[in-house]
């Protein structure tokens, strides 16, 4: 399954890179793709489990990026 979110709160494109490694890093996370440019985030993943993914994700950008927020769109 592919969600989309807007990414908000990002500094720089080398900022957004490393929180894309980042994230890809998570187990069930098939892959993750940040446009630093339209601030948005496309990952895609095991549908079954979303919500686990998404709490996840939320903290990777806490740990990495504290100011960043993000919303499903």
């Amino acid at each position: 399954m592919k969600s989309k979110f807007k990414i908000k709160g990002l500094d720089c494109a080398n900022c957004a890179a490393e929180l894309e490694r980042a994230i890809q890093k998570i187990d069930g996370i098939e892959s993750a793709n940040i446009s630093f440019m339209t601030e948005k985030m496309e990952v895609e993943y095991n549908e079954a489990i979303k919500e686990e993914i998404i709490q996840k994700i939320k903290k990777v950008i806490k740990k990495e990026e504290p100011d960043v927020t993000i919303e499903e769109v």
